[in-house]
């Protein structure tokens, strides 16, 4: 499930008192391939959704209580786990990396990992275990963070982050869980002119940048004060 931020006004706020919505952490995977002409791999979401139907969107979606506890093949980086833990505990800091992998399988088939012998568990990781691989969280990089605004049905606090095709244990997707009706490598210089969700163009111009600059410091994009803040780590 890709968090669902709106495609206006939708660049992330902070989370408020008085009963409004809490924002669920939900993590989003950024993949890219070639050098001279790089393609990212952007999903099209089916038009029945309420929440951004026919927008153009990474795979990604809400963490999940298995994601605490499913096993993987690589550790984070102690970059990327730095970065996490100054926002969260060390333990859900993987758990969101965890859901960014689990959730580009499910919505395309994608295996973010390493092989390793076929295994039976039960749960949102069952049908990944299946087909004989662990996930290898040491080649992502965590390049983003925004939160929907108050107001909303769904809000999420959600992580991007990115990952070379090189990462994949095979490159092309498949049909996946089916929310997405349409997955392809686009080039990521005609990507941004999709209809796109204004959180998804904006990430995707941080990534462009991220390619020249890789040190580029991480966008947080939230609401304060009723003002829309993007402030760098």
């Amino acid at each position: 499930m890709t968090p669902p931020f709106d495609a206006g006004k939708d660049l992330a706020d902070a989370p408020r008192a008085g009963g409004r919505q809490r924002a669920r952490d939900a993590a989003t995977l950024i993949l890219l391939r070639g050098d001279r002409h790089p393609e990212v791999l952007m999903g099209r979401r089916a038009p029945g959704h309420v929440f951004m139907a026919s927008k153009w969107v990474f795979p990604g979606g809400r963490i999940e209580r298995a994601d605490f506890t499913a096993a993987n093949g690589g550790d984070l980086t102690p970059a990327a786990l730095r970065q996490l833990t100054r926002e969260t505990d060390p333990r859900r800091a993987r758990a969101l990396a965890m859901a960014a992998v689990r959730e580009t399988f499910e919505e395309t088939g994608l295996i973010l990992g390493r092989p390793a012998p076929p295994a039976s568990v039960a749960g949102p990781w069952r049908d990944y275990r299946a087909v004989g691989a662990l996930p290898d969280l040491s080649v992502l990089t965590y390049v983003a963070r925004a939160i929907t605004p108050p107001g909303r049905t769904r809000r999420f606090d959600a992580r991007f982050f990115f990952a070379p095709v090189e990462a994949l244990l095979h490159p092309e997707p498949t049909a996946g869980s089916g929310e997405l009706d349409e997955i392809a490598w686009l080039p990521l210089a005609e990507a941004r002119d999709l209809d796109l969700p204004a959180i998804t163009r904006f990430v995707l111009n941080e990534i462009a940048e991220h390619r020249d600059s890789p040190d580029r410091p991480r966008p947080f994009v939230r609401m304060v004060r009723g003002r829309h803040v993007v402030s760098h780590d």
